[in-house]
């Protein structure tokens, strides 16, 4: 069944309306027509069942007939700080890590983290949201992550004292994994969770010692060096798999 967010505002005793991109979508690419059922979700969690009642070029609108209980999200909730990557690779870490579950994405100005000017990085946040929308549609997520302004660094350690656990991968570090931490941490209730991605030149030592210095758990991904992009994915799946839903319950 295809899935639509639509905010509160367009969900008016019973009656939904659908609006902007979401109506050419649905009579030209979906060919959807009056008394289709799909599914709405208020951009909060809640789903619908409802019914197609009225299409034009304008909107689309469609009657509520009950309340879906779904729930797509994972058990724990991961924010990811990322450190802001050069051209269009912050799009794919946005798409892929809300595929895989993400909670919220925030960039992060770390000191190797190269930028054109911090203005033009705030203006892609919009954009940001939106492939993060598109990837729910897509995955099915009852929750649309949210794509956070860009901090600096000693701001995004301000932060962290509210997650019960903060991983940071690091390609200098030996001998200290994801399993070695699921171990270590396996009596520990963990519900929000930190994973901290350097940039493309990866960090320096003293934001690793800041990092430590809070109690963040500094670790490894395996012998091979991956890119920004593959370390956040890696990681998210790791934590997602140990900790959350990933893999199935079964």
């Amino acid at each position: 069944m295809h899935k639509f967010f639509v905010s509160n505002e367009n969900i008016i005793d019973g009656l939904v309306t659908i609006v902007d991109e979401d109506v050419k979508h649905i009579y030209k690419v979906l060919r959807l027509n009056p008394g289709d059922k799909i599914c709405i979700n208020n951009c909060s969690g809640q789903e619908y069942l409802a019914e197609i009642i009225e299409i034009n070029k304008k909107e689309v609108k469609a009657q509520i007939l009950e309340n879906m209980d779904t729930d797509n999200e994972s058990p724990i909730n991961v924010t990811i700080y990322q450190g802001l990557p050069k051209a269009a690779k912050m799009d794919l870490i946005v798409q892929k890590n809300t595929e895989l579950g993400v909670k919220e994405i925030t960039p992060v100005m770390t000191e190797r983290v190269v930028v054109k000017g911090e203005l033009k990085e705030y203006k892609k946040v919009d954009r940001w949201n939106r492939i993060a929308l598109e990837a729910c549609k897509q995955s099915k997520r009852s929750y649309i992550p949210k794509i956070n302004n860009p901090l600096g660094f000693n701001n995004m350690l301000e932060e962290l004292c509210k997650f019960q656990l903060v991983v940071v991968p690091y390609e200098n570090k030996e001998g200290y994994g994801i399993k070695k931490l699921v171990e270590d941490i396996k009596n520990l209730p963990v519900k929000d969770v930190a994973i901290i991605i350097g940039p493309e030149g990866g960090f320096e030592e003293r934001e690793i010692s800041k990092l430590e210095e809070i109690g963040a758990h500094i670790v490894t991904l395996g012998p091979r060096i991956l890119r920004t992009e593959t370390a956040g994915f890696t990681c998210l799946s790791l934590i997602m798999y140990e900790l959350g839903d990933l893999g199935g319950n079964m």
